[in-house]
């Protein structure tokens, strides 16, 4: 157990204690403290050192021919001379951090000049109690340290370090780009604010026991940031350790899985259209010639009656029959390589198309356009009428959106087209309705519709999807519910 005797308690008792010629006095108390103690004179001759120092220093023997400046690097030793002198010009206790160079080894010592004045035989005799402690363990893990720290501070991913009840006290940089907070809100905050509710109470109490033994615990959660997205990552959490062992606080690092999420989300969305392809396939034969049938069935009843009321009847039976042909139809075309030639197609021109396509019908009235085309866009090896379908069927959904809204507002589509990079983009703006969060990941699947029953087939944005899919490029879309909606369509420029 370390001494609690100090530099102060030391020079009250040599000035206490008697002292002869020889300086034999009390100086063996401080062979009992950890640092290396030197008693010197005013020109730094060593006249007295515990054994600490002589241990370290092994000079006992060579005192009269080493002074305790030749112990101190030579690049230091100006600089360590002037902080002597200065101690015994102004009688105040004064310290520096310099290297040691023993035994031809440089070590990291932080030394402590104490002047004191002495009374002996009548004669004042001015001494420098000097301290020596080495600090290369400490100065090697204070390098360590910031080093870590650096590592930390500048690392992509998502770092928080803990107490052992949890409370942040530390979070790099990444973490707070994250999380959407300020470090201000996060410091001193338990990471439940984070949380989604998405796990039982059983699966964080497994967390807890896993690192409150002092083990690391990994797996995948769901956070939410301040602004209510959500956060998927990969989490590791490893106990911190003081020096007695036990565990002081815990250091979590993430990784942002929500790219990964993604690509899991789109594969899926694809294998689920290529499994709809084949079966639409198989609905396409299957169903198609009992159509075939039943619409015969029908002309030949209707050419053998002149009733109009039976009339009526077998016309609503082939207008169902003609709606059910087109829905097949869109099947087919979905489930099958287009047979349509690819040419070098005009994507501005294609878009102008649309836009006038769609204005003629009653659903575009009082709607404002706002068109803007770059004039840079490449042309591009597509379908024209298939392009132009897509854009359509788009632009018909937006019209459905806007009127859905029933507060006065203002109605308004945004087109344009850009060249971003290696792609060409198109988006669609609507001040609609929007779509629910739950509703956007079902949007290009068939037969899903949030409109009244009767007044869409599920099928136009499926369709849509499958063309440009079949184009090399992808349709992207955000939304918000009461805001509106976006639909963008990238396109490769070389396909």
């Amino acid at each position: 157990m370390r001494s609690k005797v100090n530099s102060k308690e030391m020079s009250n008792k040599i000035n206490s204690d008697s002292m002869d010629n020889n300086l034999l006095f009390g100086f063996d108390l401080c062979d009992s403290l950890p640092d290396m103690y030197f008693l010197i004179d005013v020109r730094g001759k060593i006249l007295k050192l515990n054994k600490k120092a002589g241990r370290i220093t092994k000079i006992n023997d060579k005192l009269d021919s080493i002074n305790f400046f030749d112990l101190v690097n030579l690049s230091d030793r100006d600089k360590v001379n002037s902080i002597f002198f200065k101690c015994i010009s102004s009688k105040k206790t004064t310290e520096i951090e310099t290297q040691f160079v023993i035994n031809n080894k440089e070590i990291e010592v932080r030394v402590t000049f104490s002047f004191y004045s002495f009374n002996i035989d009548k004669k004042k005799i001015e001494y420098i109690l000097t301290v020596v402690k080495d600090i290369s363990e400490e100065k090697t893990k204070e390098v360590e340290l910031h080093r870590f720290f650096n590592i930390v501070e500048n690392s992509i991913n998502p770092i928080q370090i803990t107490d052992i009840n949890g409370k942040m006290n530390y979070v790099n940089p990444a973490f707070i780009k994250a999380s959407g907070y300020k470090k201000e809100e996060l410091i001193g905050k338990n990471p439940r604010i984070f949380g989604s509710g998405k796990f039982p109470k059983k699966f964080w109490d497994k967390m807890w026991q896993t690192i409150s033994s002092g083990k690391a615990w990994f797996g995948e959660i769901e956070d939410r940031k301040k602004n209510g997205e959500p956060f998927f990552t990969q989490l590791l959490i490893s106990p911190i350790f003081d020096k007695d062992k036990k565990v002081s606080g815990y250091f979590g690092i993430h990784r942002d899985l929500s790219e990964k999420r993604t690509l899991e989300k789109q594969l899926i969305h694809t294998q689920k259209m290529e499994s709809i392809g084949t079966l639409a396939a198989g609905i396409a034969h299957e169903v198609g010639n009992p159509l075939a049938s039943i619409s015969a069935l029908v002309q030949v009843a209707r050419r053998s009656t002149e009733d109009p009321f039976i009339k009526e009847k077998l016309d609503l039976v082939k207008s169902q029959v003609t709606r059910i042909s087109k829905i097949i139809r869109d099947l087919v075309d979905f489930s099958r390589p287009s047979d349509f030639e690819l040419q070098r197609v005009n994507i501005n021109e294609c878009l102008k198309e649309a836009v006038e396509i769609t204005k003629v019908g009653t659903k575009s009235k009082d709607i404002e356009y706002n068109v803007k085309l770059s004039d840079e866009l490449p042309s591009l090896p597509l379908v024209a009428d298939q392009l132009e379908q897509v854009f359509v069927n788009i632009l018909l959904n937006a019209f459905d959106a806007i009127n859905e809204v029933k507060e006065e507002r203002e109605k308004r589509i945004t087109i344009e087209s850009s060249l971003s990079e290696d792609e060409v983009m198109i988006t669609f703006t609507d001040s609609g309705s929007g779509i629910s969060e739950e509703n956007l990941n079902k949007i290009f699947e068939p037969f899903f519709t949030t409109k009244l029953q009767g007044r869409g087939t599920g099928l136009g944005l499926w369709v849509s999807y499958g063309i440009i899919k079949s184009f090399q490029g992808n349709i992207e879309v955000k939304s918000k519910v009461g805001q509106g909606t976006t639909f963008t369509i990238k396109l490769p420029v070389e396909i």
